[in-house]
């Protein structure tokens, strides 16, 4: 399903589990429909199962939101006592559209309490007092924290859950990953299809050297980054330059801002200090993940290169937790962080340029996956260490997996048979039954609204298309831009998809030292017999001949030939 699907979806007032592989751009749509909910003027909430995830929001927890803090279940005292808190009695009445992000964190005890309290502050027997649920995330991701002896359940193996009965949009467009390599192996985990091989590819990345710049350890306990980022900034020259978080609000909601800002309170960096950023700031060239070094101060505010070269001065910013369109608490500080180590849990949402992964100590479901999509492909990617289970994933979620692909397509099915103005319709419906009005475009807010990955995605592909029309070879363009040659093939083989290219504009790129017309008999033979829809099989039955690179543009040749239909399949 794509973004502006799911959307369409969203805009209907069902209830819905957002969804798809990281990258896929979930946070970008629901900030989408968060803008057009408030320009339609009608109330959202927005929350999240995870504290770091609340401040990445600018929301309150789902847990502080409907009162339930952290207790196992509810009995009738507790419920009396949260229904009778006029501040919790107040926003449950008040919300017609509850986000809840991070689902995956989020155990399903929790969902079925709050559930339990809306339709009781709400006096209301449908499910969560009728108000619009939208869950965000990613099951093969981090899974929810318990007590020790405790029965974990997942959001979608509660009561709550199956009573919502929400629709799946599950995206499956991709604007993170462009290595194939890579791409097939996470799609490997999400199966559960780890053999070998896979494992054989992870302990060949253990010799990648990054000559621009350090990268990010990534660890699965706090107190291997902490040992790290100290000993490498002692390992400096020179005092540190001190940087204190600042607050305004309630001191205990400002605690808990400062708690889970990915910026630490008492910020130190000295010149050559590896950090990373911890927000988006598109305006000013980084978002939250950005490597970089500290190459000088000005003014006394720290000057950072990013990998592409590019130097920003770094001025600080603020995090707020807000209600209603009220900010009840903010924080102040620097959005950097010491970046020579992070732990897993809190790279969850990163992209990084390039990472160093110690998986030797991995203990949950979803470490090894989340720590392994948080990199754009594997030449930014090296294995520490790994452990035997560090690539399983909960056998539960593989089989509800399954389950939401179908949901999600049967709910796209359903709305592509629909005409625009039935559409259109629905929407307006659900606006005005909720006391509001239907926005026009130019009326629907930018301030949450990030179209920046988006535009960034489609420009990208132009610029490589421009250079290839000037028949450029890939590691010219490669060069060019300053990515990976393994980006620019992705880069064409898109354009060849989206028909933005012909055979004579690839026909440059076909290798000078082998018998190119020979070797397309052999390739074409290949994916006659096997499609064209996946590369091992093609390069397999070549007898391995032939490198990926060269069954990528036999596959694209093939394809422009008029050989292969839309849906894939061989044509003749």
């Amino acid at each position: 399903m794509t973004q502006d699907r799911a959307l369409d979806i969203l805009k209907t007032g069902a209830n819905v589990f957002l969804t798809g592989e990281p990258g896929a751009g979930k946070t970008y749509v629901i900030n989408q429909y968060v803008a057009w909910l408030e320009a339609a003027g009608l109330n959202v909430a927005v929350t999240a199962s995870t504290g770091i995830a609340a401040t990445h929001i600018g929301g309150l927890t789902i847990h502080s939101w409907s009162g339930v803090g952290i207790k196992d279940f509810l009995t009738p005292q507790d419920l009396e006592i949260i229904t009778t808190k006029e501040r919790i009695v107040k926003r449950a009445k008040a919300a017609q559209i509850l986000v809840i992000d991070e689902i995956s964190m989020l155990d399903g005890k929790i969902l079925d309490m709050v559930d339990q309290v809306l339709r009781t502050v709400r006096q209301s027997e449908e499910s969560f007092g009728g108000v619009q649920i939208v869950c965000i995330g990613d099951f093969f991701q981090l899974p929810p924290v318990t007590r020790r002896g405790d029965v974990m359940r997942y959001a979608f193996e509660c009561n709550a859950w199956l009573n919502m009965k929400p629709l799946v949009c599950y995206i499956t467009e991709q604007y993170r990953q462009e290595d194939e390599t890579l791409l097939g192996l996470l799609g490997s985990i999400r199966r559960n299809e780890i053999e070998e091989d896979h494992y054989t590819l992870l302990n060949e990345q253990n010799e990648i050297a990054f000559e621009q710049i350090e990268p990010t350890r990534l660890y699965t306990h706090n107190a291997d980054v902490d040992e790290v980022n100290s000993q490498k900034l002692s390992e400096l020259p020179g005092s540190p330059k001190k940087y204190q978080m600042e607050g305004k609000g309630r001191k205990q909601l400002i605690e808990g801002l400062a708690k889970n800002c990915l910026s630490p309170e008492m910020l130190m960096l000295k010149e050559d200090a590896m950090v990373m950023c911890t927000k988006n700031n598109f305006e000013e060239g980084y978002v939250n993940g950005t490597l970089a070094r500290v190459i000088r101060f000005d003014e006394g505010f720290p000057v950072i290169e990013t990998l592409e070269g590019r130097e920003i001065v770094m001025k600080t910013t603020t995090w707020e937790m807000a209600e209603d369109g009220k900010i009840l608490a903010s924080i102040e500080q620097l959005p950097l962080r010491l970046a020579w180590a992070i732990t897993v849990h809190k790279s969850q949402g990163m992209s990084l340029d390039a990472a160093e992964i110690d998986l030797s100590k991995a203990f949950v479901y979803g470490q090894g996956y989340v720590a392994l999509s948080r990199v754009r492909s594997l030449d930014g990617l090296k294995v520490l260490g790994m452990h035997p289970n560090a690539l399983q994933v909960d056998p539960r979620v593989v089989l509800q997996d399954t389950k939401f692909h179908k949901e999600s397509t049967a709910a796209e099915d359903a709305f592509i048979a629909m005409e625009d103005k039935e559409v259109e319709e629905m929407h307006e419906r659900f606006v005005v039954a909720r006391g509001g009005k239907l926005p026009k475009d130019d009326e629907v807010g930018l301030v949450r609204k990030n179209s920046t990955t988006k535009v960034h995605a489609e420009s990208t592909y132009i610029l490589t298309k421009d250079l290839l029309l000037e028949n450029r070879g890939v590691r010219d363009i490669a060069k060019v831009r300053s990515v990976t040659e393994t980006t620019i093939w992705t880069h064409i083989e898109k354009l060849v998809s989206d028909s933005q290219l012909v055979s004579s504009d690839i026909a440059h790129l076909e290798p000078s030292d082998i018998d190119w017309k020979e070797a397309r008999k052999v390739l074409d033979a290949a994916m006659v017999k096997y499609g064209v829809g996946k590369l091992k099989p093609i390069y397999e039955e070549a007898d391995e001949v032939y490198d990926y690179t060269l069954v990528r543009l036999a596959r694209m040749q093939f394809t422009l030939e008029g050989k292969v239909d839309n849906k894939e399949n061989v044509v003749f």
